[in-house]
């Protein structure tokens, strides 16, 4: 061991083998050398067209592989043992013959199954919101003769924007208080509806003139309160149910005259009913636990909600000075129009679904917007001309409200009051001082309006982190 060793062909390795092959027998030599010069394997190869049946067969779930011991596992659940992968499919092992599979089947990735749509819409709700809104009208038409209101109607049209206003902002404080429980928005609304119909009736005294003006501006006032609570905490069957002398004595109008008594008497039930149903429902989500604990919403935010209650109330207005039957195809849309908000919602989840890049979104967010605005519009255009309402105006004032309602919905309050306030105080200011273009003032605010509000929509609306 001194030297070196001899590794050449030849050398004293040899002599090694040659030790190592001695104690073998003879025939066991000439047998192991036949067998290594014919090249034959020690065992069969893969069988192509077996792996391949199997593939074929189990395609399927192989396809969404991501990682071949996937399919290993997924072989391991058939029952193919050792044995059976060695003599039917040729492979050594287990991970052997997965792996083959796993090259063979092209990668399939399925879309995984669709959830169900958060933002299905409440069909019937959404026209009983609507019907709800129209009913109280026909107070007007039962107690008009009692009160003249030709005379006195700026008495109720300041009590009722004043009420409008204070509605939306009441609403949204209480809608917003809902998350910490029913209990905290009863609390809301309990201290709130009453404040709001007292500022009403207070707005309305210098321009009533007379005591039964004023006691129209406070039953109005009273009845819009006590409905905006119920319709907040979802009890419209509760107000349908309260409203039904009027619709009674609506009803029979027509062929009779039910004279002053009940010209009074059905729209005061009215009223008393729907007080003592509302606060029935006060009284229920008093009693209901709070479900987490909350800071009350800062006033500040629930301005742009008033202010936008008081533009739309003005622009509804100014509409029913030249179309009254028109406001009230309107106020109708507004059921449809709230279960179009929730329609917005759903289509956009689904085509954020769909949308593999932020412009491709884009692109399916404004069709969606598209698509709502007209399936709101459409009824209205027969409306109109059954009203003998101008179709532009009010196509373009319903739209300017329907838009902006969106952008309320997903938080964006100031943009929607700021336009649509400009808005108002820009058609107000034509028609009260008599400005030019005149009559084509509102149609114009209006169509600037829903442009700037179109854009906003667009702009924040169609980003994916709005829909996620």
């Amino acid at each position: 061991m001194s030297g070196p060793m001899a590794l050449e062909p030849g050398g004293t390795e040899n002599d090694t083998l040659a030790l190592l092959l001695a104690g073998t027998p003879a025939h066991g030599r000439c047998a192991d050398h036949h067998t290594l010069a014919l090249g034959a394997p020690r065992h069969p190869g893969p069988d192509r067209e077996a792996v391949s049946r199997l593939a074929a067969e189990l395609a399927d779930r192989i396809g969404p592989a991501v990682h071949p011991y996937e399919v290993a596992a997924l072989l391991e659940a058939e029952g193919l043992t050792a044995d059976l992968i060695r003599d039917r499919y040729g492979h050594t092992d287990l991970f052997s013959l997965a792996t083959a599979l796993y090259g063979q089947v092209p990668r399939t990735f399925p879309e995984p199954a669709l959830g169900a749509d958060p933002w299905r819409p409440d069909h019937v709700r959404s026209l009983l919101r609507g019907v709800l809104f129209a009913l109280p009208g026909l107070a007007y038409l039962l107690s008009a003769p009692l009160w003249h209101p030709g005379r006195h109607a700026a008495a109720l049209i300041v009590a009722g924007l004043v009420s409008w206003a204070w509605g939306q902002g009441l609403g949204h404080r209480a809608h917003v208080r809902m998350a910490t429980g029913r209990r905290e928005a009863a609390r809301t609304l309990l201290l709130g509806a009453p404040v709001g119909a007292a500022l009403a009736t207070a707005a309305a005294v210098p321009s009533a003139g007379a005591g039964p003006v004023i006691l129209a501006a406070a039953a109005q006032s009273l009845y819009l309160a006590a409905a905006g609570v119920l319709l907040v905490l979802a009890r419209e069957r509760l107000l349908l149910a309260a409203l039904t002398p009027l619709i009674a004595g609506a009803a029979v109008l027509p062929r009779w005259d039910p004279g002053p008594q009940l010209r009074a008497g059905l729209p005061l039930l009215a009223l008393l009913a729907t007080l003592a149903v509302t606060g029935h429902a006060l009284r229920r989500a008093r009693a209901a636990s709070a479900v987490a604990d909350g800071r009350p919403p800062r006033l500040l935010s629930s301005l742009p909600y008033g202010l936008f209650g008081l533009a739309a109330g003005l622009l509804v207005l100014l509409e029913g000075r030249r179309a009254p039957y028109a406001v009230i195809a309107l106020t109708l849309s507004m059921g449809p129009a709230e279960w179009l908000l929730y329609r917005y919602r759903g289509l956009s989840v689904a085509a954020l679904r769909r949308a593999a890049t932020p412009s491709g979104f884009l692109l399916r967010s404004a069709a969606v917007l598209g698509l709502c605005l007209l399936a709101y519009l459409l009824p209205l255009l027969p409306a109109a001309l059954l009203t003998g309402a101008e179709p532009a105006t009010l196509l373009l004032l319903a739209a300017t409200l329907w838009t902006a309602l969106l952008l309320q919905a997903f938080g964006a309050a100031w943009p929607p009051a700021a336009i649509c306030l400009a808005a108002a105080g820009a058609a107000c200011a034509v028609a009260l001082l008599h400005l030019p273009p005149g009559p084509v003032a509102l149609p114009l605010c209006c169509g600037a309006a829903e442009l700037a509000l179109g854009a906003c929509a667009l702009r924040l609306l169609g980003r994916p982190a709005r829909h996620a």
